[in-house]
């Protein structure tokens, strides 16, 4: 099976990384973590991204605050998907780091996850990996039914609960 590179901006983002490492293991998807800086060290990142299929990388997720371009400089140098995880900052509470990872320019697509998204960003890896892989899209399939499951139990007991009027103040 293909790896997924997860590159984010400065250990900070680690946080909001270490949800995306942990659904990918879950998933049994190889992961490759590294803190490479679209800003402080620009060389290694388009390097990073560059060789990224060669190294048997499939997707990248790449994690950042502030200005963001992590994503977007990953996505200039590699065709692989690239999915975007605007992490908050203290200043703008995540939009500038949002709007910064979803403007990117016709030609170079960064998929965007919702700000410290990473459950989701990895999520959406393991949905392109198992285009090819069907023991994934089992798994994926598998985890929808017991979300919808979950939901629905919660609703009986809610309904028991509240039924003809009881409980309710």
């Amino acid at each position: 099976m293909k790896k997924v590179g997860i590159v984010m901006g400065s250990t900070s983002d680690l946080p909001v990384v270490e949800k995306a490492i942990a659904v990918l293991q879950e998933y049994g998807v190889p992961v490759e973590v590294r803190v490479l800086s679209a800003h402080r060290c620009p060389a290694e990142a388009k390097d990073f991204a560059a060789s990224a299929r060669e190294s048997g990388f499939s997707v990248l997720i790449a994690a950042a605050g502030m200005a963001a371009h992590l994503a977007g400089a990953l996505a200039a140098n590699t065709t692989l998907p690239v999915i975007g995880i605007p992490c908050k900052g203290a200043v703008l509470d995540g939009m500038d780091a949002l709007l910064s990872t979803v403007m990117m320019p016709s030609g170079i697509p960064v998929a965007t996850v919702a700000v410290d998204g990473a459950k989701n960003a990895a999520l959406l890896a393991v949905e392109i990996l198992a285009v090819t892989d069907a023991a994934l899209a089992e798994k994926l399939e598998h985890a929808r039914a017991e979300g919808a499951a979950a939901v629905l139990r919660a609703d009986a007991q809610l309904r028991a609960k509240y039924a003809d009027g009881k409980d309710v103040q």
